[in-house]
């Protein structure tokens, strides 16, 4: 509908309250070689440090694979790396029982993390409440949610920031009343995305029409208005797929302003990589 309007996605929404998004990078996973601790955290280190020369404004590490303590390290380095008021959040992507959710929080209580992702499964619906309860680190999750019924519970009590993902909960509807359900409840709504440069731009635009919540004067990013999630592992179908590449700068992604999504899909490198069946 956008294309044939000759307009942005973001304007039917509604519209945009801005133009640019900060940006969040998400990194620090496990290598292939993540039993061998010393040679792991050495890759750590070199990975944070090149993130950090990035300008990206926040970062989310990977915890889970490990025993508690060993990530740990792995988050004690991180912080070192990025200093001590650098925003910063895990993602245990629902590796814990509530109960090793609840160890790690508070191994972590001391590291000024702004989040904990999924610490338990996404059907552990008490589980969550547990760890929300237990750990003074706020709580995210929603992104294996689909439509704004899965949701319910899950913002009601399960979590302080709600993450869905559009191109699984429902598309931009049905994103919309998700994110309506979010505000109604006072929560920070914070999308996740993970994919292709599709996923991405689609992000963009739906993050620019999120109003601040709680609404203030002031924008301040990871307390009342959404910043996008902006992986930083090599994935070429977020990096090469699209026709222009993704610019970070200072911090932030530009939102699209094209009919549309405002992109165009490079053809020879979405043939290169189809897999017919």
């Amino acid at each position: 509908m956008g294309k044939s309007l000759g307009r942005p996605i973001h304007a039917l929404l509604g519209g945009a309250f801005r133009n640019k998004i900060k940006a969040y990078g998400t990194g620090c996973y496990y290598p292939d070689f993540f039993t061998d601790t010393p040679k792991m955290l050495q890759a750590l280190e070199s990975e944070a440090q090149k993130l950090k020369d990035s300008g990206l404004t926040a970062i989310k590490v990977k915890v889970g694979l490990l025993p508690v303590e060993t990530d740990g390290q792995r988050v004690d380095l991180v912080r070192e790396i990025f200093g001590p008021d650098f925003p910063l959040m895990i993602d245990a992507n629902h590796a814990y029982t509530a109960t090793t959710a609840i160890r790690m929080g508070q191994r972590l209580r001391d590291k000024q993390i702004l989040w904990f992702e999924e610490p338990v499964t996404p059907e552990d619906r008490a589980g969550y409440r547990q760890v929300r309860a237990a750990v003074d680190i706020p709580i995210a999750g929603g992104e294996c949610e689909f439509t704004r019924y899965g949701f319910r519970d899950l913002i009601e009590d399960c979590v302080d920031i709600v993450q869905p993902d559009l191109c699984c909960a429902g598309g931009f509807t049905e994103w919309q009343k998700i994110s309506a359900m979010a505000s109604t409840f006072n929560k920070l709504i914070l999308p996740h995305v993970w994919g292709s440069g599709i996923a991405v731009t689609a992000a963009l635009h739906a993050i620019a029409t999120i109003p601040l919540s709680p609404h203030t004067a002031n924008p301040i990013a990871l307390q009342n208005e959404p910043m996008v999630e902006f992986d930083r592992t090599p994935n070429p179908i977020r990096d090469d797929l699209l026709q222009t590449e993704f610019q970070l700068a200072n911090g932030c992604l530009s939102v699209p302003t094209g009919p549309g999504l405002g992109i165009d899909i490079n053809e020879n490198v979405l043939q290169r990589l189809t897999v017919r069946h």
